[in-house]
């Protein structure tokens, strides 16, 4: 067996029982994720630029800030109220050299997500790279579960916050700069039991394509990732007992990604690697084809 063999890169299904209160926690789960903390190896391709990342507590969040910071870049690290999450993220940004700054609160709130930009430029003099990354989901099996409250929720924190973080970004937003936006599998192959949370993700894929094309003459570019399946606390908090076990069985390589998988895909879109990418959105699914 090859130690770079795609199937072997990760903790396979099954997984044993585990179920948290959402939003969830990293220290709570087994196996634990890799976030890239002993793993990656930057080169400088986001020195001296500044980031904001938003849900950069933990999974993929906390994986991009790793990245992004090993890149050379600081990092201003957004957070519900995951606060132990958050301050290990922190260490690792430290740790990189770079500079990290903690906000909690909630991206539905358009106030907080101005605040947030506010705070980054104060703290770093600048903003280079806005993360839309923050999401919540739950799982329902029938349409007469989702309450009016809880497809509001999602939208607001899904989609209404990067609308209301991109317009607070973009004047302070250089050319060169990037917006990069998680989306998800679910936007072109929609799980019916994530209803809201998947409408949101194919929401995401359209609002970043016309964006791009709205900021292309400022020099900005607005691109998205989709993930497949990602072993991150909002699985074990979201999903049912038998859908956590058998989690990434599903995808062609039988096992979930790792958030460390995932952020490359970040910091192409960032770096000036990715300067004729714009409008896109990059699979990283473990083979599942985005139909």
């Amino acid at each position: 067996m090859r130690e770079d063999d795609p199937k072997e890169a990760g903790a396979k299904p099954p997984f044993e029982p585990q179920q948290q209160e959402p939003p969830g926690q990293t220290s709570e789960m087994s196996p634990r994720p890799d976030h890239g903390e002993h793993s990656y190896k930057g080169c400088g391709k986001l020195e001296g630029r500044a980031a904001l990342i938003t849900g950069a507590d933990s999974g993929i969040g906390r994986a991009v800030a790793i990245a992004f910071a090993r890149e050379g870049a600081d990092i201003l690290i957004s957070h519900l109220d995951e606060h132990d999450d958050a301050r290990e993220t922190a260490h690792w940004i430290e740790q990189a050299g770079r500079k990290a700054v903690l906000m909690a609160g909630n991206v539905a709130d358009p106030a907080h997500c101005r605040k947030l930009v506010a705070r980054a430029v104060e703290a770093f003099g600048r903003l280079d790279i806005l993360i839309n990354n923050a999401a919540y989901q739950m799982t329902y099996q029938s349409l007469d579960e989702i309450g009016e409250e809880e497809w509001d929720k999602t939208f607001r924190t899904n989609i209404y916050s990067m609308f209301y973080l991109s317009k607070a970004a973009v004047p302070h937003l250089k050319p060169g700069s990037a917006i990069v936006n998680t989306s998800s599998i679910n936007a072109k192959s929609p799980n019916p039991h994530l209803l809201p949370y998947a409408t949101t993700k194919g929401a995401i894929a359209n609002f970043t394509a016309g964006l791009a094309q709205l900021l292309a003459d400022k020099g900005i570019r607005v691109n998205c990732v989709a993930p497949g399946p990602i072993w991150t606390p909002l699985i074990p908090s979201t999903m049912g007992k038998e859908s956590v076990e058998k989690f990434g069985k599903n995808t062609p390589l039988k096992r979930p990604g790792q958030p460390a998988e995932v952020a490359p895909a970040y910091v192409l879109l960032a770096s000036n690697d990715g300067s004729y990418i714009t409008g896109a959105m990059i699979p990283v699914t473990g083979g599942r084809p985005m139909l």
